[in-house]
């Protein structure tokens, strides 16, 4: 079967995008896919859906203001999205500007400091290589100057609550452009709830980039070609998830970064490799899963590579279905959104 990017659309009404949060992160909807079969639940009631022995698997990673205003050295204006600072001189990013800068020109940012572009980067060439030129430490220029890169669907500038909420409560490791959203539904209480009750929590990196929201631009996805991810697997997170897999117990992934960073790490026996590395793995139905049983996920953008996983992962009859349950119930999407808890349909 050859799957085209329209075989993954699905009709969104304008308002079923979620501007804010909810009042509290838990206070989402969930909606639970048991086979065919979606359940209408509250987020509040995922410890009732999960067995002592589980492993809950997070993406530790953390958002940094990366978003900066400017102009060029001739006067246009630019929008600079940092996609990952690559040193502490050195960052690649996506730029908006009435017209691309050149190889070699200038950019003033926050009327603070200055970079040079460099070069073209990616491998299709659609981020620039940015290098500066007055200051030395990029991640402390992000973080005095920058600003909170909220996605593009979300329409008002990111405000002071933003700051938290489009942020993890266990973000430790700086480097992401978007964040891992599944887990914004997670708080303090709800982590001692699922500890208490003996569901064990390990930890992932994937630094999200700005490629993210980059659109499918070929008809058949066998031809599209994902932007690459940095991750880390620490050692502990490979020991509990085979302590778990040996005592029976359940693989569950919050979010699709964390997803994608077990199954590009996964041997394939099932076991995980510790360490870093790049991953620009691209999951399609058709895909044999190695490591995770179960994922906790936000709805998706009509047409991008995440339906495509969550289609792999539940099915893509059983996923349409979903996706027109929810937005018949009125569920909220994408970062600010509800949840979903999706049952892995291969054995």
């Amino acid at each position: 079967m050859s799957l085209t990017v329209d075989d993954f659309d699905f009709p969104l009404p304008p308002e079923l995008i979620a501007q804010h949060p909810a009042a509290e992160r838990s206070g989402s909807r969930l909606l639970h896919l048991c086979g065919q079969r979606p359940v209408d639940r509250k987020f509040a009631e995922l410890p009732t859906l999960l067995a002592p022995g589980d492993l809950l698997v997070f993406n530790d990673t953390k958002v940094i203001k990366a978003r900066f205003f400017g102009v060029k050295e001739t006067g246009g204006q630019v929008e600079i999205m940092l996609e990952r600072i690559v040193d502490a001189r050195h960052a690649i990013c996506q730029i908006r500007a009435s017209k691309a800068p050149k190889t070699g020109c200038l950019l003033r940012l926050a009327d603070a400091f200055t970079v040079r572009m460099s070069g073209r980067a990616g491998t299709d060439g659609d981020f620039f290589a940015l290098e500066l030129v007055d200051r030395d430490d990029f991640w402390e220029l992000a973080e005095t100057y920058g600003k909170l890169p909220l996605p593009p669907y979300i329409a008002h500038p990111a405000e002071g609550a933003d700051e938290a909420r489009y942020q993890t409560v266990y973000a430790r490791e700086p480097g992401a452009v978007a964040a891992p959203t599944a887990g914004l539904h997670f708080d303090e209480a709800m982590l001692d709830t699922l500890r208490a009750q003996g569901v064990g929590t390990a930890f992932v990196t994937l630094h999200v980039g700005a490629g993210t929201y980059r659109p499918v631009r070929v008809d058949k996805i066998a031809d599209h070609r994902m932007h690459s991810e940095r991750y880390e697997v620490p050692a502990a997170t490979a020991a509990a998830i085979a302590a778990t897999r040996a005592a029976g117990g359940r693989i569950v992934a919050v979010g699709t970064t964390s997803l994608r960073t077990l199954e590009s790490a996964a041997a394939d026996d099932g076991s995980v490799n510790t360490g870093s590395g790049e991953t620009d793995i691209f999951i399609t139905p058709g895909y044999r899963f190695k490591v995770v049983d179960r994922l906790i996920t936000n709805f998706h953008l009509p047409k991008s590579t995440l339906m495509m996983l969550v289609s792999a992962f539940a099915g893509y009859d059983a996923i349409r279905a979903a996706y027109a349950h929810a937005v018949a119930g009125r569920y909220r999407f994408f970062s600010y959104g509800d949840a979903m808890l999706l049952e892995r349909t291969q054995p």
